[in-house]
C-alpha cells in the first residue's frame, strides 16, 4: 500500500523498535526508537495507571485507489492524507487540556525551527489563548538528550526569525527556557513531572 503526502511526495514510515527496554537502554537513551515510540510507550503508562488521557492525534487518510483481489478482502494501493496535521498529541491530565508536539533533530548544536509550521504554530496559540497547556518535546538524538520546551518560548524564536532573528534555536537557550527530561524505565519519558512544575509554578498557563 502506498501513502502520498499532498504534494505527492511519498510517505515513508518510521521503523518502529521491539527492543526490550533495559536499565542500560535508560542510561544511554534509546537508541534505536525514535522519540514517538518513546512518547507512545509514555502515554501507554499513563493511560493503564489512570495517571492521564493521552492520545497521538489520527491523520485523516483519502483512498484514491483500491484492488479488489478477492471478493471478500480489499487492498489500498494508494492514499493521501486530505489535511496538513497539527500538533501530535492531546488529551486530558489533571482537568488540563494538554496539546504538544514531538520534533527530534541530528544537530548538536541547535534546533532548526523549520521543523515546524505555520499552521502548527497556529494551532498552538489558539490552544494556549483557551487556556490549554502546550509545548513542544524536543530531542537531540545524537546527543541522547530530550527536552519540554514551552510554547510560548517557542513563539518568541518563531515570531523573531522573520525579523532578521535566528533560523534555530540554540542548544544552551534551550537548555536555560526549557526542562530536560531524563530516560526512566516507566514512563521512559516522564514529560508530565515537567508539566506537574508549570502548573505548580503558573495554574493558569
Amino acid at each position: 500500500m502506498e501513502f502520498n503526502y499532498p504534494n505527492g511526495n511519498k510517505f515513508v514510515p518510521k521503523s518502529i523498535s521491539d527492543k526490550p527496554m533495559t536499565k542500560r537502554s535508560v542510561q544511554f537513551g534509546k537508541r534505536g526508537m525514535t522519540l514517538e515510540d518513546e512518547i507512545n510507550n509514555s502515554n501507554q503508562y499513563y493511560l493503564s495507571h489512570d495517571i492521564a488521557v493521552i492520545h497521538k492525534k489520527p491523520t485523516p487518510i483519502q483512498i484514491v485507489k483500491v484492488k479488489y483481489p478477492k471478493r471478500s478482502a480489499a487492498q489500498i494501493q494508494e492514499a493521501y492524507f486530505r489535511q496538513a496535521s497539527t500538533t501530535d498529541y492531546n488529551g486530558v491530565y489533571k482537568g488540563k487540556y494538554i496539546d504538544f508536539d514531538a520534533k527530534e533533530t541530528t544537530n548538536k548544536t541547535s534546533f532548526p525551527l523549520k521543523n515546524f509550521h505555520e499552521h502548527q504554530i497556529k494551532h498552538m496559540k489558539q490552544c494556549l489563548n483557551a487556556g490549554g497547556i502546550c509545548f513542544t518535546v524536543i530531542k537531540f538524538v545524537k546527543l541522547d538528550r530530550v527536552f519540554l520546551l514551552k510554547a510560548s518560548d517557542l513563539f518568541h524564536y518563531w515570531d523573531n526569525k522573520d525579523d532578521g532573528g535566528r533560523q534555530s534555536i540554540p542548544l544552551v537557550n534551550i537548555e536555560q527556557a526549557g526542562f530536560e527530561i531524563k530516560y526512566k524505565l516507566n514512563p521512559t519519558i516522564p514529560y508530565l513531572d515537567v508539566v506537574d512544575q508549570l502548573l505548580n509554578d503558573n495554574p493558569f498557563i
